[in-house]
């Protein structure tokens, strides 16, 4: 069989949204245990930008690709694969390079999606409503009658979490950047208030739980959010950090800046978790280790209540699946005006 192809966005280097490259790369055969995916959508994640900006560690060997969910068909399965066939409509969670046209994934990475769903809003669930979800479940331990602080709760994981946490029964007090993201948030997604994030929050959300305090606290921001997040705590309350947004105010890599936003982190001692009866912990997807079977029965319960339309799929905006597309979303979402979730689609199988 003649080798075979496929385009690509990729990372050469460090730098803005224009250093994203469109290359044919060749594409390899889906070895024991893989699919090929044909990708119809990506979903874009803030994670990307990190990506690009070299903030993660480690990073692959350049150039690398961004993008970390996909939706597509199966073209083609590998030896030992199982329950998947050719045509197969599927979402695939990956490390990095799923802004390309074909991909080839493990199959414990891949996951059925509804027919009901189109490509680009099967793509924009994976990442961050199970990101919610472990966050909110495994992390948290969320239960109902508990109040959560949700930060970000405009952006991707924000709208799921929010969607999630009012789904099991919690009041939802979340932060956003503008009165678009604020309203959506509590008059479209249930939240009991949403607080301007680029204020002084924290006395106004005492104000709203008293001396009460919140029970769960999920903070993708950093910097000195953090501390706020951890003074709101009730007793027997959890923080669960999540990300790092802080870290990238512009479209590069500032080293000063991240190090002072570090550095403006407060320090705890185990001892004062003790002292003050609350619990810390961090999520990140890809490092869930032999923990990962728990995401399938997880998406699968999130999927049919998209179906059912007990949770929705938030799609702020479509660009194309291409160089100018991925650079066009990465300084949308540089600029912090998506509300919910910014997907990548090739424009003639997505729709």
């Amino acid at each position: 069989m003649p080798a075979l192809n496929t385009r690509a966005i990729l990372i050469p280097r460090k730098g803005p949204p224009k250093v994203l490259v469109e290359r044919e790369v060749p594409l390899r055969e889906p070895g024991e245990g893989e699919v090929h995916l044909r990708v119809e959508a990506a979903g874009v994640n803030f994670a990307d930008l990190l990506l690009r900006a070299g903030f993660y560690r480690p990073l692959p060997p350049r150039p690398y690709g961004p993008g970390l969910e996909v939706a597509g068909v199966v073209a083609r399965v590998g030896s030992g694969v199982e329950g998947w066939r050719e045509g197969d409509r599927a979402v695939a969670i990956m490390r990095h390079g799923g802004y390309t046209r074909d991909a080839v994934v493990g199959v414990e990475h891949v996951y059925p999606y509804p027919d009901a769903l189109t490509p680009v809003q099967a793509a924009s669930v994976p990442l961050v409503f199970l990101t919610a979800w472990v966050c909110l479940f495994e992390s948290a331990r969320a239960r109902p009658g508990e109040t959560a602080l949700i930060l970000g709760a405009g952006g991707g994981v924000g709208t799921a979490a929010v969607q999630l946490a009012v789904r099991h029964g919690l009041r939802v007090i979340g932060t956003a950047g503008d009165d678009r993201k604020r309203t959506f948030v509590t008059e479209e997604l249930g939240s009991d208030a949403c607080l301007d994030s680029r204020a002084d929050w924290e006395p106004k959300i005492r104000e709203l739980v008293g001396d009460r305090g919140v029970d769960i606290a999920l903070d993708p921001v950093g910097g000195r959010a953090w501390g706020s997040c951890r003074r709101l705590l009730a007793p027997l309350g959890r923080t669960v950090f999540y990300g790092l947004s802080e870290a990238l105010p512009g479209q590069r890599l500032n080293l000063l800046h991240a190090l002072r936003m570090m550095l403006r982190m407060p320090r705890f001692h185990p001892v004062s978790l003790f002292e003050s009866n609350t619990g810390v912990s961090g999520v990140a997807l890809f490092n869930l280790g032999r923990k990962e079977p728990l995401l399938r029965p997880a998406l699968d319960e999130i999927f049919d209540a998209v179906v059912a339309g007990g949770l929705r799929t938030v799609v702020d905006r479509t660009f194309s699946l291409d160089r100018a597309g991925a650079i066009e979303a990465h300084t949308y979402l540089h600029e912090r005006r998506n509300l919910g979730k910014v997907v990548l689609a090739d424009q003639t199988t997505a729709s």
